[in-house]
């Protein structure tokens, strides 16, 4: 019997369903971002938390909320601020969710905010996932990937879910790339919080 062929169309399909399905899987053997990395970066969601005298500044992101508001860093300002990236589509997001509303509920009174960065996404999904997850907190609807570029260097631009702490100077204090665990993340704001 002989074999069909395969044309490169159908390869590139292929190959595009095997990205989509490993969603966010992927890995980074080095640990460190690549400059231009499109790559779904996995991690295994451990913050690592960054010295003062290492930390560098965040970057002046704002945008549109899902809710129709807007929100940025700066509004913000002299608070630690939580900010995760995530998206409807993705496996881990939906898994940290719940995490991520726990401990933004019990630290917001405290100096800490959350802010959510949906990424890549289609509006009417994300929304729909905010109306499930009920978070607490708003979510710049980030589609084009703009404020996930902004890190780069700091979180691979393709790294969902992604979780940086920022101090309340404005710096990155933490990250985690991957599903965040609550200890690890309550550990951690408490921490930067604390300082």
């Amino acid at each position: 019997m002989r074999a069909k062929p395969v044309s490169l169309a159908s390869v590139g399909s292929l190959a595009l369903v095997a990205v989509l399905a490993a969603g966010c899987a992927g890995s980074n053997q080095s640990g460190q971002p690549q400059a231009g990395d499109t790559r779904f970066v996995a991690g295994d969601g451990t913050m690592q938390v960054f010295p003062a005298a290492d930390r560098k500044p965040a970057p002046a992101i704002e945008g549109e909320t899902l809710d129709g508001g807007t929100t940025s860093l700066a509004a913000h300002k002299g608070k630690v601020v939580v900010l995760n990236f995530w998206a409807s589509w993705c496996g881990p997001c939906r898994a940290e969710a719940p995490v991520l509303k726990d401990v933004a509920a019990k630290t917001k009174g405290s100096g800490v905010e959350f802010v959510g960065v949906d990424f890549k996404d289609r509006k009417a999904d994300a929304q729909a996932f905010e109306r499930t997850e009920q978070t607490g907190y708003a979510s710049i609807f980030d589609q084009p990937g703009k404020v996930a570029l902004a890190f780069q260097g700091t979180v691979p631009p393709a790294a969902i879910p992604s979780t940086l702490v920022i101090d309340e100077q404005g710096r990155i204090a933490a990250r985690a790339l991957g599903a965040v665990r609550y200890q690890d993340l309550m550990d951690t704001v408490t921490k930067v919080r604390d300082e």
